[in-house]
Order: structure tokens, then sequence, then C-alpha cells
């Protein structure tokens, strides 16, 4: 027999949620053949089985929170299907009992143990479980809202709180108004990506003193060399000529320039970083994730290239390890693929700024005395004025836009 549990990813990570169960109780299954699919704060991760057998237990549903080192599975030696768990370890005492010392160092795996009185099979979650055998609830008696008949949380809690008499009837008011509506509002828990990505942002806007300053950059000049280079730099590189290159490029000269844009604040202390990793923002199902490229000043523009469509293709399959995603000096993010005219980045971290890339929009400009019709970009730093000042951040974003607008320059320093 075999335990899956909860593996350890990093120190950062102490629990997840179950994204996806691939197998099913009584599946066969190999050695080294992915089961699970586990949803951290960082990245998705596949959990094998280190054994084959048959997939006999299931110890935690899609959904329920788990900590690291959890079993949430079991498989046992065997080639043909398993008898379905549910039925002995629920319904008899007797085969309940092996499964208690298993889970013993984990509260949630006790949950499958029944402690309903009653002979019949009552389906519920975990954390229902748990919940009732803290408040001595049989589940047999919860009437649970899901349609399906399975026991949730809320049914437990709900269940909990109906004996109490006409002081608790003010608080049920605005369920009853919220049961009204439900044809007109749709509820979606959110997912645990979701929410660190909200807490993290909510963290930066209260623990920096964020800032935002706006330039435009012609990009006349960029879009007429990679359309003269696109098709010999494809065929001698092997690679695609995108804007993001250039962006990169114009990034790493500039935070040499100014270098506490490329710093962070530890305690009383500005830590300056001799290193350029580039985070490039990138767009996913489950939200905004931030892969990073490496040393990106020691990188010519097909290597740029190369890693940032690398990265994006990983956050797409969700295969983003996180080596990908720590670290990171600096941010950019491109706001301008889903059309964005302008907008104020939050930046990410403890990093110091981030630059933001929008649309690009044909727009009446002055040059050289003459109003033309010129391909422009807003360009929006968001900085940490404890540590970066006016000047240095207008400097840095005044250096990206003449980059931008002279690019042999990059190409002679690539």
């Amino acid at each position: 027999m075999a335990e899956i549990k909860v593996p350890e990813l990093a120190e950062s990570i102490t629990e997840g949620s179950i994204a996806q169960w691939v197998k099913k109780v009584g599946d066969r299954v190999e050695k080294g053949e992915f089961i699970v699919e586990l949803e951290t704060d960082k990245v998705n991760a596949e959990i094998i089985s280190e054994e084959a057998g048959v997939l006999t237990q299931i110890l935690a549903e899609e959904g329920d929170t788990v900590l690291v080192g959890q079993v949430i599975a079991v498989v046992e030696a065997g080639e043909g299907a398993a008898p379905a768990p549910a039925a002995p370890v629920e319904a008899a005492p007797a085969p309940a009992a092996p499964a208690a010392p298993q889970a013993a160092p984990a509260p949630v795996a006790a949950a499958p143990v029944v402690e309903e009185t009653t002979g019949e099979r009552v389906i519920a979650s975990p954390a229902a479980r748990r919940l009732a055998r803290e408040k001595g609830i049989d589940l047999a008696a919860v009437s649970p809202v899901d349609p399906q008949g399975r026991v949730r949380v809320q049914d437990v809690a709900a269940h909990g709180t109906a004996p109490v008499a006409a002081p608790q009837a003010a608080p049920a008011a605005p369920k009853a108004v919220a049961a009204v509506d439900e044809s007109r509002v749709t509820v979606e828990k959110m997912s645990r990506r979701r929410q660190t990505i909200a807490k993290r942002l909510l963290e930066v806007k209260q623990s920096t003193a964020m800032l935002t300053t706006f330039n435009e950059v012609d990009m006349t000049n960029v879009m007429a060399l990679r359309s003269r280079k696109k098709d010999q730099f494809f065929e001698s590189t092997g690679s695609k000529l995108g804007f993001m290159s250039f962006f990169t490029k114009a990034v790493v000269a500039a935070l040499k320039k100014y270098p506490y844009v490329n710093a962070q604040i530890s305690g009383d202390e500005i830590h300056l970083n001799n290193f350029f990793d580039i985070g490039v923002a990138v767009s996913t199902e489950e939200g905004l994730v931030v892969p990073v490229v490496r040393d990106a000043d020691r990188k010519n523009f097909a290597e740029i290239e190369d890693s940032i469509a690398d990265l994006a293709k990983k956050a797409r399959d969700k295969k983003l390890g996180l080596a990908d995603l720590q670290g990171g000096s600096f941010t950019i993010t491109n706001g301008g693929v889903f059309g964005s005219l302008m907008s104020t980045p939050i930046m990410n971290g403890t990093q110091a700024g981030i630059l933001g890339m929008h649309t690009i929009k044909k727009r009446p400009v002055e040059v050289n005395g003459e109003v033309e019709i010129r391909p422009m970009m807003y360009l929006a730093l968001s900085y940490d004025h404890r540590i970066i000042d006016g000047k240095d951040s207008v400097g840095f974003l005044k250096t990206v836009k003449e980059l931008l607008e002279n690019p042999e320059d990059l190409l002679l320093n690539s």
C-alpha cells in the first residue's frame, strides 16, 4: 500500500487546494503516473504515485484545502478495479478502524470516518465532517442545499445555528435576500491563486509609497525597423522579432543608468541589485503571473524573444515552476495587448518599479514644427517613492522613450 501525500514544494508553500483528480477510485495507476493536480499560491503541481496499483481511497475532494505532508489518497497493489472504499469506510465501524492511524498526522485526512449513528451513507466534504464532529452534529440530520445531496461545511454551520431562537432571526434576513437574487447573481469561489494575487496587490498598495509617472513614445522607428528586419531575423535565428525584446533592452539600459529603480527596501536598508532579472507579466485563465527572464542584460534580442515565448507557453500550459517565478528585479506589463490606452500598474512584490506598456494609437503630434500622424504609445512607470525620487523616475522613463525612438542604439549595445 502507498499513501499519496502532498509534497513539499517550497519553504513558502505550506498548503494548497485540490484542483482536479485525474484518476478516480478503482482506476489502475502506474508508478510515476500523474493522478491529481494541486493548486498552490504560485504554481499548479502534478502529484504522482510512487507505486503501481489501484487507487482505493481518495481522502480529499476537489476544492478542499490540504497541507504539505497530508495523506490525500491511497494506492494498493492489484490489477483489477478496486472495491468502492466509501461504503466499508463509512457504513461499518470495523473497516473504519484501520483508517484512523493513517489519518492521525493530518486532521483533514481523518474526515472519511463517519460519526453518524444512522445506517445511511451520507455524502459530505471533509471540512463538513470535521465541523460536524466539532459541534457534535449528526450529518444525517443536516439538510444539504446541494441538489445532489452532498453536505458542505455551510450546511453544517447553518444546521448548528438553526435551533437558536429569535435573536438569530435578524442576521438571517440578508441570506433570504441573496436567495431571492440567485437568478440574477452568479457566485464563484475565488481560486487560491486569485486570492493570493488580491492579497499581494493589496499589500503592495498598503506598504509602499507608490506613485506613477507617464510619458509617450513614438513607435515609428521601432515599427519600421521591425518591419525591415523581421524576416531576416527569423531566417538567421529562428525566432520572431516582437516588441518585447526592444522594451526589455531599453529597460535594462535605463536600469543601469538609474540603479535605484532596480532596487528594493529591506528593513532600513536599500538593496541595489547588480543583476537584471526582468519579470514579464503574462495573463492566464487563472490570473496574472510574472515569470522572470534571467540575466536579460546578457541576452541578445533572439534569446530574449525565445525566453519570453517559452515562459508564456509554460504559463498557459500550467507548467511554470517556482524557479520561473521567484526573484526578479523589475517588471514589464503590457496592457496594450488587450487594448488599454493608459493605466497605473501596481508594483510586483518587493520590487521598486514596474513599466506599463499600452496600445499603439495613431495620433497627431508635433514633429519639427509640423503636425504629423504618428503611432504613439503611452508608457507608465509606477515606482516606490520611498527610494526613488521624481528626478530618477522621470529620467528612467525618458531614457526608455529615447532608446525606443532610436532603436539602432539598442541593436548596437546588444
